[in-house]
């Protein structure tokens, strides 16, 4: 019996070339092309398509005079509307030299057509698909499908995708391995609120979706996998600003045997990798180190913007005895005066300078003192208070010279770093000192290994409880507000990347530290018994780090949020304008859940 083999004929509208490839080396070519018109223009009956793909623009075109041009392109031609999917075949011819255009790749050829095939025809979009738009950003992410055919968009997610691969090619290249941890896992503290799932099979249980791998990830240290990455989707219930959303993309890492200084080391070498690589920007090696003490006496915030000076500046001995209450009532209540010496700003307006105060006030101050330095005086709210020999002093402990504006803040230290950093963050932007082409990586180390909270009136784990602490054998219970870790971040230009540090590997550290957290025996087991049970077994020296893909590429590309560079991002009250989630869900659903409507 002799076998015989169908053959299927490849349909013709499959493209033999996409829209972003002829050159005039296609001079001549039989080509077919796919895509979405992007516009159509009648010339005199000669009409100009202008095809557009994920690669790029191609104009078509359809001109009577071509040979074998019909009456029924013609018509096909003339009908074609705004965003029709349409096959085009045809014959590539070289423009004239003053007809080429220097904006496009394509722009200095055409394809004159012979047939075009409307695949798909498109209903009158509710926006103008175009790279540069001001249609509000609720309509954009409500047909986010149509956003993402502009350029920009576009671009965004391919040079998210490159900096992921380049990424995991740096990480593979160092003999790290990749390795997926469960999405449904056990509710634990991290630091924000889980999202929770809950079981049909296990009534009355919920698994969480993680806010990182961060246990798994140890417990591949324990495995012995020695290097491990992932990159790994992470889900936090949180209050979201611009850079922050509910789930969300981070280069997760761990490594064994190791101190600060490799996972330092591995994770300069893979963003040097992924900038080179998908910017062609050299990033300077090594990054710069500064103590979390340092960051947030020098510049007020612990993700400080290195891309400019105006640093703050400590005027307690001047402020002693100005008489100024708010100024020695701070000094009096323990707290702090500093300043901002802003090069060149005693020009601005009052008006302009009360803005200044409306942003002191936003982030916690009760107001804004300030002086503007003239020749050898001091003119403004607390001119008054620093006469003669005072302002002098004053002056030369700030730097200042004829022509700048100091800028005061007088309260708690929190308080005063607080306004004054983010002070210092809005008048260089006024000034014009953020370039958003310059890339001034840093590291912030030692972090506190406890924070106070306000609202639950004790002192927190500042980054997570498996923390180490820089001295292994500290007291929890002394002083415990100056107790340094072992945690580090990743900051570049004013926006904090990343987090990581070397993680608690003894077994009786990590049951010191859930004491001092108040969490009983029983507590301890129930949460985080298989960690502790893993830790019998032989755990070793481990660090880690992990870096938010979506802030990286957001700055990389100088965006503002980074809801530029995900694909379906959710709004700031956590929906999806496109899809309707969160929603309602039936009883039937809920019943076999054994969840009940309140």
């Amino acid at each position: 019996m002799t076998e015989t083999m169908e053959t299927t004929e490849t349909a013709s509208w499959k493209r033999t070339h996409t829209c972003g490839e002829l050159t005039v080396g296609n001079d001549g070519q039989a080509v077919t092309l796919c895509g979405w018109v992007a516009n159509r223009r009648d010339h005199g009956g000669i009409f100009f398509i202008d095809l557009r793909d994920r690669y790029g623009i191609t104009q078509v075109t359809v001109d009577p005079g071509f040979e074998g041009t019909s009456p029924e392109l013609l018509t096909t031609a003339g009908n074609l509307k705004a965003e029709d999917v349409v096959s085009v075949t045809g014959t590539v011819k070289n423009r004239d030299a003053a007809q080429i255009n220097p904006n496009r790749d394509t722009g200095a050829i055409e394809v004159f057509a012979r047939k075009i095939e409307v695949l798909a025809g498109a209903d009158t979009p509710p926006f103008e698909i175009l790279d540069k738009s001001d249609t509000s950003v609720e309509l954009r992410m409500k047909y986010r499908y149509l956003d993402m055919r502009r350029a920009p968009v576009r671009e965004a997610l391919e040079l998210r995708s490159r900096f992921i691969l380049a990424l995991r090619n740096s990480l593979v290249r160092q003999e790290f391995i990749e390795v997926e941890t469960p999405i449904l896992t056990k509710a634990t503290p991290e630091g924000a609120r889980d999202y929770l799932v809950p079981s049909r099979v296990h009534p009355d249980s919920f698994y969480a979706l993680p806010q990182s791998p961060q246990i798994f990830k140890q417990l591949c240290m324990v495995a012995g996998l020695d290097r491990y990455f992932q990159i790994a989707r992470c889900f936090r219930d949180e209050d979201l600003r611009a850079d922050r959303q509910p789930e969300f993309t981070q280069l997760d890492l761990e490594m064994s045997f190791v101190e600060e200084d490799d996972v330092v080391a591995v994770m300069e070498q893979a963003v040097a990798a992924a900038f080179k690589e998908c910017l062609n920007v050299e990033v300077s090696l090594p990054f710069p180190r500064i103590d979390y003490r340092e960051a947030m006496e020098r510049y007020g915030l612990d993700k400080p913007d290195l891309r400019f000076g105006i640093e703050l500046i400590d005027v307690a001995e001047q402020a002693k005895d100005s008489g100024f209450k708010v100024f020695t009532g701070a000094l009096e209540a323990g707290g702090r005066v500093k300043a901002l010496c802003v090069p060149g700003a005693a020009e601005w307006s009052r008006k302009k300078i009360d803005g200044l105060a409306d942003v002191a006030q936003e982030y916690g101050g009760k107001g804004l003192a300030w002086a503007k330095v003239g020749d050898g005086e001091l003119t403004g709210s607390v001119a008054k208070f620093f006469p003669g020999e005072a302002a002098t002093a004053l002056c030369e402990q700030c730097g200042a010279e004829a022509g700048d504006l100091l800028l005061f803040a007088a309260d708690r230290e929190a308080v005063v770093h607080r306004v004054l950093g983010e002070l210092r963050n809005h008048v260089a932007r006024e000034l014009g000192l953020v370039d958003p082409n310059v890339f001034r990586f840093a590291w912030v180390m030692h972090f506190p290994l406890f924070e106070w909270s306000d609202e639950r009136q004790r002192f927190e784990p500042s980054h997570h409880p498996f923390t180490a602490p820089l001295d292994w054998d500290v007291d929890f219970n002394e002083d415990t507000g100056s107790i340094q870790s072992r945690a580090y971040d990743m900051v570049l230009n004013g926006w904090e990347l990343g987090s990581g540090s070397v993680r608690i590997h003894r077994r009786d550290v990590q049951e010191r530290l859930f004491a001092y957290l108040g969490l009983g025996e029983e507590e301890v087991q129930e949460k985080f018994g298989f960690l502790l049970e893993a830790f019998r077994y032989g755990a070793p020296p481990h660090a880690g780090f992990a870096v938010g893909l979506d802030r990286l590429v957001t700055l990389a590309l100088g965006k503002e949020s980074i809801r530029d560079v995900i694909a379906f991002p959710k709004t700031t009250s956590a929906t999806c304008l496109l899809t309707g989630a969160p929603s309602a869900v039936q009883p039937e659903q809920l019943a076999e859940l054994r969840i009940r409507r309140t």
